[in-house]
């Protein structure tokens, strides 16, 4: 850099064109820095969730190989106050990076079924909604367990097949419906909006932050998100757990 500079300090004696060309390079270095600076802890992320998607696919390839990497639905760990909400195999965690510049605002627990096959429960009491136009996910809310006073949402989703045939089983445009803590909500399904582009079958589950008008905020932003972790009692903040490390309930001595 210092080296351009110096070459930019003689361009009152250079042609036009080799200005030009020097200008040029010295916005892309400064904004190649800029983008290091800004994108460097999301690279590292990236890399930090690589071997979960490489175990990931193992355990697509043969998930009856690896049965003790399974959760089963509605078990509780230690005195976590949520229920398990499907049986599977926790692959992608809150905080990993799979898509550029994108946090995952929860964790997704692959049953290693079919479409349909594995049930989804409600991991808390709470008020469910299903909004007119969502085709394949549900939203509870809740008094928060861990914080009174504050009221927080789970959120259910995928629960769909590729073509939008739903598996959730209240009707579009349910709103605060009490539910009980193991309430059938539907099955595990594969919907991404784009049937040429299934997720794989999992359920995405995460916890909502409410606006503080009874309303849950946008949960395609990290920070409208919280780490599940004490709320399941098993380690889930991709940022502190190890790559290697299979997430289940903790062991207790």
């Amino acid at each position: 850099m210092r080296g351009i500079l110096r070459f930019l300090g003689t361009k009152k004696t250079l042609p036009f064109s080799r200005r030009r060309v020097a200008v040029a390079i010295a916005v892309f270095l400064t904004a190649l820095a800029a983008v290091a600076l800004v994108a460097g802890p999301k690279v590292r992320g990236f890399w930090r969730t690589w071997p979960r998607t490489r175990r990931l696919l193992d355990f697509l390839r043969a998930p009856q190989q690896h049965p003790d990497w399974l959760i089963p639905a509605q078990s509780r760990c230690g005195q976590a106050p949520f229920r398990f909400p499907t049986t599977g195999y926790i692959g992608y965690l809150w905080g990993d990076i799979f898509h550029p510049f994108h946090e995952h605002q929860g964790i997704d627990i692959f049953g290693g079924t079919e479409p349909g096959i594995t049930p989804v429960y409600a991991a808390y009491d709470g008020y469910l909604t299903r909004e007119a136009n969502w085709v394949a996910s549900v939203i509870i809310r809740h008094h928060d367990p861990l914080q009174p006073g504050r009221t927080i949402w789970t959120y259910y989703t995928h629960m769909a097949d590729p073509e939008g045939r739903s598996f959730v089983q209240f009707p579009p445009n349910t709103h605060d419906l009490f539910v009980r803590q193991g309430t059938l909500l539907g099955y595990q399904g594969n919907y991404s909006g784009n049937r040429l582009r299934p997720t794989g079958v999992h359920l995405h589950f995460s916890i909502v932050l409410d606006d503080g008008h009874g309303h849950y905020r946008n949960e395609l932003r990290i920070e409208n998100t919280l780490d599940p972790s004490p709320y399941l009692g098993i380690p889930l903040d991709a940022r502190r757990v190890p790559a290697q490390q299979v997430p289940r309930c903790p062991t207790t001595p």
